[in-house]
């Protein structure tokens, strides 16, 4: 019984660490969207009111439940949001337009792994009197340190090839038309595909070495030991 409280407690506390670097990673990857959308010419995204740090026009359901589930379970924390809706026919120029709104979520978790670096950074240099004793100080640092694995993910993850994750986007950026139509044909299977990557463990073995790859560069970066 011990076990088991132990266990759940742990796994709380792992949920509240990788709350908020979660919930503003995934908001912020769709916010980013839109903007490269509206700076490409394409207004849908603010006219639908999703420009907006507020959650709630944000929340899948789906998403959020999966994010719950893996930051309780321990492994790769993850979810996703509602997508952020855009017009192709509005943007100024299609191919340009679709690649930047492409990788304007995955940059935006990049940059936000890069700013949560930074805020660890000046916690390890200004620490507070009382640090070997503080709790606080203790969480503050392990959120930090979610944030900058949990944004390389979701950058990551999202870069995969596969409809419709942005990869795909990028993919279908440099393709002629009838191409580009026969790939993104592959849409209506990409949950499916993402289950056999994900259940294999291809998804892990994929992203994974990506993910530690980029925190152990971003460290050295900061001169984080």
């Amino acid at each position: 019984m011990d076990t088991l409280f132990n266990d759940f407690g742990q796994s709380l506390r792992t949920f509240c660490i990788c709350f908020v670097p979660a919930i503003l990673g995934i908001i912020l990857h769709e916010v980013g969207h839109g903007l490269a959308a509206l700076r490409e010419g394409d207004s849908t995204a603010k006219d639908m009111g999703r420009l907006t740090l507020n959650p709630l026009p944000h929340i899948d359901p789906v998403g959020l439940i999966v994010f719950i589930l893996t930051s309780l379970s321990g492994g790769i924390v993850f979810g996703w949001a509602k997508p952020v809706p855009f017009d192709p026919r509005n943007l100024r120029n299609l191919r340009r337009g679709i690649l930047h709104v492409a990788l304007a979520g995955p940059c935006t978790n990049f940059l936000l792994a890069l700013l949560w670096a930074g805020l660890l950074k000046l916690a390890i240099l200004f620490p507070p009197a009382d640090w070997y004793v503080s709790t606080t100080y203790s969480f503050v640092l392990s959120m930090m340190q979610a944030g900058i694995i949990i944004n390389l993910g979701l950058g990551f993850f999202n870069l995969v090839p596969v409809p419709p994750l942005d990869g795909s986007k990028v993919i279908v950026s440099f393709l002629p038309p009838k191409a580009a139509y026969t790939f993104l044909s592959l849409e209506k299977y990409s949950f499916l595909i993402l289950i056999v990557l994900i259940a294999t463990g291809l998804l892990g073995q994929i992203v994974r070495p990506l993910i530690h790859g980029g925190y152990n560069l971003i460290l050295l970066l900061f001169n984080i030991s």
